[in-house]
């Protein structure tokens, strides 16, 4: 049995015969580019869809589920459950990483582990679920993979603002307003990806990615309250 078709029948569970689109949803664009074949496609059109199908069913179920919430809320709900951690964080569950197709040079440099990559090889996988079982088959996925998180996401109100948690943090301990900073950008237009990170002073607490500029910066937020601790001990020794 090939990786693949383990992957889909073992780990995803899902019953289709189509498996090479699920290669497509498995393969990242650094690794057309090394092996040159013109044949092979990569994983972003999918992405691209599977981003639309996981915004929908999300939207959906948080419709029903909280009827009593306003519309600026459930989005702040949407946002937490399908931000690029979160996704991430359920790629690794089901080691997607392991079963991506990329370029030697990707892998060195911790591809398998990248969050944004394994965000966006959730969405093609989603992609390919809705285009191969169907709509019912891919919210049922994203339903048990996803959303299952959030009575824990409402419960401790983690879909707030990172930037303005940080921000109150940092300007009550040690008097100072974080600044982002852009440190890296890859991708073609349509499709880059972002590293900002986060600096008190000149000193950086955290670095996030993310497929905007805002969702890295709230991912380098995210990162810098879970180490705060340690690192405002580091700064105030400077």
């Amino acid at each position: 049995m090939s990786p693949i078709i383990d992957l889909v029948e073992k780990t995803l569970n899902l019953k289709t015969s189509n498996y090479e689109i699920f290669t497509e949803a498995l393969t990242h664009r650094s690794y057309i580019n090394e092996v040159k074949d013109l044949s092979l496609k990569h994983n972003e059109r999918l992405e691209f869809l599977g981003d639309a199908v996981l915004e929908l069913a999300v939207t959906k179920y948080l419709f029903v589920s909280y009827p009593d919430q306003n519309e600026g809320t459930l989005t702040s709900f949407r946002a937490a459950l399908v931000k690029t951690e979160s996704l991430a964080l359920e790629a690794k569950k089901l080691n997607l990483g392991e079963y991506i197709l990329m370029s030697k040079g990707e892998e060195a440099t911790g591809g398998r582990l990248r969050p944004y990559i394994l965000a966006n090889t959730m969405e093609s996988i989603i992609g390919a679920i809705y285009l191969t079982i169907g709509f019912d088959e891919a919210e049922k996925f994203i339903l048990e993979k996803i959303c299952y998180k959030i009575e824990a996401i409402v419960a401790e109100r983690s879909d707030l603002d990172a930037k303005s948690r940080l921000q109150e943090l940092a300007q009550e301990r040690v008097k100072v307003t974080p600044a982002y900073k852009l440190m890296n950008a890859t991708g073609p237009d349509h499709n880059k990806s972002f590293q900002m990170g986060v600096y008190i002073g000149v000193s950086l607490f955290g670095t996030g990615e993310g497929k905007s500029k805002q969702e890295a910066e709230q991912a380098a937020a995210l990162q810098a309250m879970s180490s705060w601790e340690e690192l405002e001990l580091e700064y105030n020794k400077n």
